[in-house]
C-alpha cells in the first residue's frame, strides 16, 4: 500500500506541476553503484565483476572491479573479456533480423525450409517449427533436452548435433509450455550460416561486432587474438574456497552461448537495443519494427511469489532470444548466462532508456541481480533497500539447505550387486553416442566418449543401483546410473538421474538419455 500510495502521490504531483514542467528524472548513481558492487563482491565472494550502465543514450559507467585471475591478481577493467554464455542469444536473433531485411527468410519460415534435415522426434513439430519457435523455447523439448551434446566441451560437430535432435522425446505438446531449451538456439546459428554463407561466428563478429565497433568482442574463446591476454578465469567455490575453473566460455553453443565480450563492448549493444536497432553511431543493425518482435512475449511462464514480493512481478514471457517481465509497472527486457565458474546478466528498462550489463568471474548469480536492482532502484525512484545484504543472506540460507540434503539416498534394505564384469561394456544413446563401462585397477568406470570432462568412477548404491562419481568433482553433477539385465543376465540397458536434481545444472541432462546395450 505503502508502494501504490507513493506512485498516486507523484502522479499527482506530477499533474498538478504540469504547467511548470516536467518532474525531473530519477538518475542512476554511480557512487551507489559503487558500493553494491564492493559489497557484492564482499558478501557473495566474487573476485572480479565487470559492469556497464547506459542511460539516455549515454554510456554512464563503464568499469571493472576486483582481479580477473586469482593466480595472478591481475584487474578486471573495462576492456576484460567474459564468456557472456546464453546473452549471445539475442546476437543470433539479431543476426536473424538483419537476413530478414535481406529477403532472405521471415520469422515464420519452417525450419525445415532452410536446413531440410532438421527433425524433432515429433513429427507434427518437425513440420511446423518456424524460426520464431526457435528462438522462444516453445519446442515441445524440455530443460536443457539434448545439452550433454555440447556440454561441457564435446566433441561432435553441428551436423551431429542437429542429426540426433529427432532422438530426443518431448517433455510437453508443440508451443504448449515454457522449456528453456539451447539447441534450438544451436540450429538457429545454422540457419544463419546457411543463409549468409558464413559461419554463424564470422556473421557475428563481421556484421555485428564490426558495425557496433565492439572491438575486443569474439564470438568464440578461440577466436581471441594471442596477444590478448586480458580475459577472466572462473571460480567455483568448493568447502568455503575459491577455486579456479577454466572452460572456454561455451564455443560448442555457437549461436546459444559461445561470445566473449567486456562491458565497454556491451554498452554499445545495450545502446543499439535502445535505439531499436541503430548503432552509436547512427547505422541501423537491423529495422526497427523487429525490436517490437523481438521483446514482445511468445510464451509465457508463470510467475513466482517472491519476484511478486520483491518488485511487483505480474507476468513474464520469453521473446526472440530475450527475456520479458514487469518490474515495479515497467518493461523490463534482460537475460541471464552462466558458464562453470562465471555468470552474466543483462537488464534494460526501455521505457527509461535505461541498460545495465553485469559480468563476473564466479557463479553467484543473485550477486548479480542484486547489483542491477540497484542501479535500477535510484533510476527509477525506489525506495532504498539493501538489495546486497538481503539476496545474499537468502543464498547463503538456501545453499546451506540444499547442502545439508545432498547426498545419495540408500534404501532400508542393501541388495548386492553382481560381479563387476557384468556391468562392462558400450552402452549408446542414438543423440548422444557411447557411453562406456569397463573395469580398470578393481573399479567401475564410465567414459562419455564424446565429452573429455565426463570420466568417473561408479560406485555400488543397491542392486544394480550405482552413484557415478565424476572424476572432476567441481562439476557437482553426481548421478545414478540403473542397469537393466535381460533373461541371460546381460546388460539390457541403462537410466541416469540426478543425485541432487536442485544442485546440478540442468545441463547435465543424464535424465534423457535412454542407454541400450551395443
Amino acid at each position: 500500500m505503502k508502494y501504490l500510495n507513493t506512485l498516486v502521490a507523484a502522479t499527482l504531483l506530477t499533474v498538478s506541476l504540469g504547467s511548470f514542467g516536467a518532474v525531473p528524472a530519477a538518475k542512476v548513481n554511480i557512487t551507489d553503484i559503487d558500493n553494491a558492487v564492493y559489497a557484492a563482491m564482499a558478501q557473495f565472494n566474487v573476485p572480479g565483476i565487470a559492469i556497464a550502465v547506459v542511460e539516455n543514450d549515454q554510456v554512464v559507467l563503464s568499469k571493472g572491479y576486483g582481479v580477473r585471475d586469482l593466480a595472478s591478481g591481475k584487474k578486471v577493467d573495462k576492456n576484460t573479456l567474459f564468456g557472456i554464455a546464453s546473452n549471445s542469444k539475442a546476437f543470433t536473433a539479431a543476426a536473424l533480423a538483419m537476413l530478414i531485411d535481406e529477403g532472405k527468410l521471415s520469422w515464420d519460415d519452417k525450419v525445415t525450409k532452410h536446413l531440410p534435415e532438421f527433425r524433432l522426434y515429433d513429427e507434427y513439430a518437425t513440420a511446423h517449427m518456424t524460426i520464431r519457435d526457435l528462438l522462444s523455447h516453445r519446442s515441445g523439448l524440455g530443460l536443457g533436452a539434448g545439452d550433454l551434446m555440447i556440454w561441457p566441451d564435446t566433441d561432435k560437430p553441428v551436423q551431429d548435433i542437429i542429426k540426433g535432435l529427432q532422438y530426443i522425446p518431448p517433455s510437453s505438446s508443440f508451443r504448449s509450455e515454457y522449456a528453456y531449451n539451447n539447441l534450438m538456439f544451436v540450429v538457429a546459428g545454422e540457419v544463419v550460416a546457411r543463409l549468409s554463407g558464413m559461419s554463424w561466428r564470422e556473421f557475428i563478429e563481421q556484421r555485428i561486432f564490426k558495425t557496433l565497433k565492439m572491438d575486443g568482442s569474439r564470438a568464440g574463446f578461440s577466436r581471441i587474438a594471442k596477444h590478448n591476454t586480458n580475459w577472466a578465469i572462473g571460480n567455483i567455490p568448493d568447502n568455503g574456497q575459491l577455486t579456479p575453473f577454466f572452460v572456454n566460455y561455451l564455443e560448442d553453443f555457437r549461436g546459444a552461448g559461445a561470445i566473449a565480450s567486456n562491458v565497454d563492448d556491451m554498452s554499445k549493444w545495450l545502446l543499439a537495443q535502445l535505439a531499436s536497432g541503430k548503432s552509436p553511431a547512427g547505422e541501423q543493425l537491423y529495422d526497427s519494427k523487429h525490436q517490437i518482435h523481438m521483446w514482445h512475449p511468445h510464451i509465457m511462464r508463470l510467475t513466482e511469489p517472491a519476484s511478486f514480493n520483491a518488485y511487483r512481478q505480474q507476468f513474464r514471457g520469453y521473446g526472440l532470444g530475450w527475456a520479458i517481465e514487469d518490474y515495479f509497472g515497467y518493461k523490463k527486457v534482460g537475460h541471464g548466462g552462466g558458464i562453470l565458474g562465471m555468470v552474466s546478466q543483462v537488464a534494460m528498462i526501455p521505457e527509461k532508456k535505461l541498460g545495465v550489463v553485469v559480468l563476473s568471474n564466479q557463479q553467484a548469480y543473485p550477486a548479480l541481480t542484486a547489483i542491477i536492482h540497484e542501479v535500477f532502484e535510484d533510476a527509477l525512484g525506489q525506495t532504498d533497500k539493501d538489495w546486497v545484504t538481503l539476496l545474499a543472506t537468502e543464498y547463503k540460507n538456501e545453499k546451506a539447505q540444499l547442502y545439508a540434503n545432498a547426498g545419495i539416498t540408500l534404501p532400508k534394505e542393501i541388495r548386492k550387486a553382481f560381479p563387476a564384469q557384468y556391468y562392462t561394456g558400450t552402452l549408446k544413446s542414438d543423440w548422444y553416442g557411447d557411453v562406456i563401462i569397463e573395469e580398470l585397477v578393481g573399479e567401475l568406470r564410465i567414459d562419455f566418449t564424446h565429452t573429455k570432462m565426463l570420466k568417473g568412477k561408479l560406485e555400488h548404491v543397491s542392486g544394480n543401483r550405482f552413484v557415478v562419481r565424476w572424476d572432476e568433482r567441481l562439476l557437482e553433477a553426481d548421478a545414478y546410473i540403473d542397469f537393466v539385465f535381460d533373461k541371460t543376465q546381460q546388460v539390457k540397458s541403462a537410466t541416469m538421474e540426478f543425485v541432487n536434481p536442485d544442485i546440478s545444472d540442468f545441463s547435465f541432462d543424464f535424465h534423457d538419455l535412454s542407454l541400450t546395450a551395443k
